[in-house]
C-alpha cells in the first residue's frame, strides 16, 4: 500500500534530509580531509592550509614513521585494557547505585540524590583530584585512569531516571515471590533499561578511548601511555 503524504508532511521530510544530510557532510568532510592529510608528503602538509581534497605529492612516510614506533602497539594495549577494564567497572558500579537510587523506600534517597547531582556542577579540580589519587597511592599506575570516574555522574542520573519509570508494580511482585534485590536488578530492572544501558556503555567506552590529559598527570612510565597520549607526544 502506497502511502500519501500532503504537501506539509514532503516538505517537513525534505527539510530532516537536507539536515540529515549536512550534518553527514559536517562529518564526512573533517574526516577525508584528516585520510588525504595522512597520504601526503609531511612537508607540503605544513606550508598547506584549510581542508584537503585530495592527497598533496602522495607519500607513505607518515605511516611509515608511525608502524616503526613499538610505543604504538603499547599505547594500543594500555587502551584496550584501561576501555575493558575501566567500563566494566564504570557500569557495574552505575547500575548498582542507579538502582539504589531509584528505589522509593529507602531513607535520604533524596538527600543522596542531590548530593550526587551537586557534584555535577561543582567539582574540586584539577590539584584536589590530584591530591586525592596521591593519597591512595594511584599516581603512577593504571588504576589512576579507572578508579577516580569510576561512576560518571551524568550517566548514572540518565540510568536512575531510567530504572525509576519502570512500574513499580514489577519489583515488588518479585519480591512477594521471595526475589531479593539482586535478582530484582539482575532480572528485571537491567533488562528493562537494556536500551539505557548500552547508552552509557557507549558513554563510557568513548570516553575512556579518547582520554589523555589523567595518564599526562598520573603516569610516569611511558610504557604505561595509552595512545592517545603517546599519539600528543608523537605530534607535540
Amino acid at each position: 500500500m502506497k502511502v500519501k503524504y500532503t504537501a506539509g508532511e514532503q516538505v517537513f521530510h525534505a527539510f530532516v534530509v537536507l539536515v540529515t544530510l549536512l550534518l553527514s557532510l559536517a562529518v564526512v568532510i573533517p574526516l577525508m580531509s584528516i585520510v588525504f592529510a595522512s597520504f601526503s608528503d609531511p612537508y607540503e602538509v605544513m606550508k598547506h592550509s584549510g581542508l584537503y581534497w585530495k592527497p598533496i605529492k602522495f607519500s607513505l612516510y607518515n605511516y611509515q614513521m608511525v608502524l616503526q614506533d613499538k610505543s604504538i602497539l603499547t599505547g594500543y594495549m594500555n587502551t584496550i585494557f584501561v576501555v575493558v577494564v575501566g567500563t566494566s567497572l564504570n557500569l557495574v558500579m552505575t547500575i548498582i547505585s542507579a538502582y539504589v537510587l531509584s528505589r522509593k523506600g529507602p531513607m535520604f534517597i533524596k538527600f543522596f540524590t542531590v548530593m550526587i547531582v551537586f557534584t555535577m556542577y561543582f567539582q574540586g579540580g584539577t590539584i584536589p583530584t590530584y591530591i586525592v589519587v596521591d593519597k591512595l597511592h594511584l599516581v603512577g599506575t593504571r588504576w589512576a585512569l579507572i578508579l577516580p570516574g569510576a561512576v560518571n555522574t551524568f550517566n548514572l542520573v540518565v540510568l536512575r531516571t531510567a530504572m525509576a519509570s519502570v512500574p513499580e508494580s514489577l519489583p515488588e511482585s518479585a519480591m512477594i515471590d521471595g526475589a531479593g534485590h539482586a535478582t530484582i536488578l539482575a532480572k528485571i530492572m537491567v533488562p528493562v533499561t537494556k536500551a539505557s544501558i548500552a547508552v552509557i556503555t557507549l558513554y563510557y567506552a568513548v570516553a575512556h578511548w579518547n582520554s589523555w590529559f589523567p595518564a599526562m598527570i598520573y603516569l610516569r612510565k611511558k610504557s604505561m601511555y595509552p595512545l592517545q597520549l603517546i599519539l600528543r607526544t608523537i605530534l607535540v
